[in-house]
């Protein structure tokens, strides 16, 4: 059975010119049944975009700003990770029936082999949102088979989608809903999903946290792959701080108490600033 790890919310300057109509053959899309009319190759060959035919030219509009900002948005995300990734092959379409981006982004298995066709909802008008989707799923491409379909990859995902798509996705915040919730502890324990906004949203806050004591990204993102699947927020903060794991979620409880307006986004602490 295919797993599915998608994105999904919580909450055009040029006319298009018409998409050539040959081209590579498009994959096996995670759910995306309709027809994938090839726009473009990025021009280091990483990134094949085909796009619904019936979004017309607002739908072509994204397809081809991802043709062009696709090897930015790889080359970037490449840095946080520490490695190279492969080819993917992307396909832009109304997730959902929504056309605002609001529909999200899905692929498959967990890397470069089995990951590698990506569903991205539409924006029209607004790119950097496609940008910012086709990130999240890239990312999780990047764990190496790991952390991708648990909270803790979900977090990571959506940090790189924040960094590499500047903030595009502020909609889909979480942590303010983990905080209204209770503020569970998600920094000792690993939940195997993700698709629930509290453990995820603990992560969010709980890696903004990080970034604001000056652990970046390209840091945080090796450390979370390295410990794997089953590894904590707890420990990731002991192996970048060298303090006890045990002490983490005290800490992380204190910083968030002490904050002056709360939890109201997935940054609260700045350190993405």
């Amino acid at each position: 059975m295919s797993m599915h790890h998608r994105i999904r919310a919580t909450a055009i300057s040029k006319k298009a010119r018409a998409a050539s109509a040959t081209g590579p053959a498009a994959p096996q899309w995670p759910s995306y049944q309709g027809t994938s009319q090839y726009v473009g190759t990025s021009p280091s060959g990483r990134l094949t975009v085909y796009v619904d035919p019936t979004l017309g030219a607002p739908g072509l509009q994204n397809a081809q700003d991802l043709v062009n900002d696709g090897d930015r948005v790889a080359n970037a995300n490449d840095a946080i990770f520490g490695t190279t990734g492969g080819s993917v092959s992307v396909i832009i379409y109304a997730l959902g029936g929504a056309t605002d981006g609001t529909g999200g982004a899905d692929h498959g298995g967990c890397d470069y082999t089995t990951g590698n066709a990506i569903e991205v909802c539409a924006s029209f008008g607004n790119s950097a949102r496609v940008s910012a989707l086709f990130e999240a799923e890239l990312s999780e491409c990047s764990m190496g088979g790991d952390l991708c379909g648990y909270s803790t990859g979900e977090a990571l995902s959506r940090w790189c989608a924040a960094e590499v798509g500047n903030n595009a996705l502020s909609d889909f915040a979480t942590a303010p809903t983990w905080a209204q919730d209770g503020m569970a502890d998600w920094v000792d324990q690993v939940e195997p999903t993700d698709q629930d906004a509290d453990s995820i949203g603990c992560g969010m806050a709980f890696l903004s946290w990080l970034m604001s004591q000056g652990y970046a990204l390209d840091q945080i993102a090796p450390a979370m792959v390295t410990l794997g699947t089953n590894g904590t927020l707890a420990q990731l903060y002991s192996n970048l701080t060298s303090q006890a794991a045990s002490g983490a979620w005290s800490s992380f409880l204190a910083a968030v108490n002490a904050l002056p307006n709360g939890v109201t986004s997935d940054d609260p602490f700045g350190g993405g600033a």
